[in-house]
């Protein structure tokens, strides 16, 4: 990206994408510079997580973000609890978790347990009303 150009080298643009790791389907849709991928439920982001590449190769999609100046937001239950690539931040989390460089947002990954949580209760209350 030159200082004149103020747009990313890579716009991704998504109407209906759909992705799937190990059965979960994941919902991807785009701002252009932004991606923001929806996994279903905790359980889910679990299940993906423990299929997703570590080390060195995971790094390789975090590179090819920032180069592109794209970022990439995993959501569960509407809540970011992960952000990779260009506006990532990885801070003392990510590094004592060996994720780094993506961000971990504890914050959106308890939102996402709670709601989850929450979901669960609901539903248990409605089989037995």
């Amino acid at each position: 990206m030159n200082g004149t150009d103020g747009r990313a080298p890579l716009s991704v643009v998504t109407e209906d994408l759909r992705l799937s790791v190990d059965g979960t389907a994941l919902d991807v849709r785009s701002t252009g510079d932004r991606l923001f991928v929806e996994v279903p439920s905790v359980r889910d982001a679990y299940r993906v997580a423990r299929r997703l590449p570590s080390g060195r190769v995971a790094r390789g999609p975090a590179m090819l973000l920032t180069a592109t100046d794209l970022t990439a937001e995993i959501r569960v239950r509407g809540r970011t609890v992960v952000v990779v690539g260009a506006d990532a931040r990885p801070g003392l989390v990510s590094r004592e978790l060996g994720v780094a460089p993506a961000e971990i947002r504890l914050a959106g990954a308890l939102g996402a347990g709670k709601s989850g949580l929450s979901a669960a209760a609901n539903a248990v209350r409605r089989r037995t009303d």
